[in-house]
């Protein structure tokens, strides 16, 4: 198993220094194509006008669109045309969110910028919350401040459901080249640690019969698992999480699980999410 198409999500509303160079050092590795993507239209108006000169300012408005969506090709195309076997860009006047969920179909998996804001404007940009509940592709997760895909310690955060599995499972060209892999378990309150334990020695014979050696950290106590998640990556000195993405659909809002918003917003650390 291997990525061959990497996508890269663009926003217009901030750098993307962060999200190409990850996706540069993704497509480099695995020798991967990339596809570059961002969208924009125009919103809800915040003002009154009629006639002529209600139109020149949606015309202002469209031009500004299609000016920054030729920078975000050039930086794309700059950025990343020397590091990937070939390079692709799509862009549109649409929703960014409905926009690249349609493009993803083309990708093995997407990289995005993390966003810390709790509203994300719709029409520049996309929610990684969006992307995680409906992409159905592994999506990288990228703070700002990050500069490359750190893949010399790699934490695999356990949890025993399908989200984790799925996202080990997708993981697994990136484990493969992590010089180091650690799987934690946070006990909760319905998990004795000794169940977690057997959890996560499964996980690891697993991944080592795919030649990936894995060593295990499971805290003897229950307690915050942010917070103890964060603890763990810092001890091992991880680059990367890789976590299932957990949450729900409450009428037409994903509502995320508390420690997936985090690594998708808050987290210092780029976090390989799959639901």
């Amino acid at each position: 198993m291997n990525y061959k198409t990497v996508m890269v999500g663009l926003a217009l509303d901030r750098p993307n220094d962060a999200c190409l160079a990850v996706a540069g050092d993704i497509a480099e590795r695995f020798g991967a194509r990339a596809i570059g993507v961002a969208a924009s239209d125009l919103r809800p108006p915040m003002y009154f006008a009629e006639g002529d000169f209600a139109q020149e300012l949606l015309d202002q408005e469209v031009r500004g669109i299609h000016k920054r969506l030729s920078e975000l090709e050039a930086e794309f195309r700059q950025s990343v045309e020397k590091r990937a076997t070939s390079v692709e860009w799509r862009c549109g006047r649409a929703w960014p969110a409905p926009y690249m969920l349609q493009q993803v179909r083309a990708a093995d998996i997407l990289v995005v910028g993390a966003r810390a804001e709790t509203l994300v404007d719709p029409s520049a940009a996309v929610d990684p919350g969006d992307l995680l509940m409906q992409a159905g592709r592994p999506l990288v997760v990228v703070p700002p401040t990050v500069q490359w895909l750190d893949l010399r310690s790699l934490l695999i955060a356990w949890k025993d459901v399908r989200e984790a599995r799925r996202a080990v499972f997708d993981a697994l060209p990136i484990l493969a080249v992590a010089k180091e892999v650690t799987i934690t378990e946070i006990c909760e309150q319905d998990v004795a640690h000794a169940d977690a334990m057997s959890h996560v020695a499964d996980v690891a014979e697993w991944l080592r019969g795919h030649g990936i050696v894995a060593h295990s950290v499971v805290p003897e106590r229950a307690g915050n698992v942010t917070e103890r998640l964060d603890k763990i990556a810092l001890n091992v000195g991880a680059g990367a999480v890789v976590a299932g993405a957990y949450g729900h659909s409450r009428l037409r809002e994903w509502v995320l699980g508390g420690v997936t918003r985090h690594l998708a917003t808050e987290s210092r650390r780029c976090a390989v999410l799959s639901r």
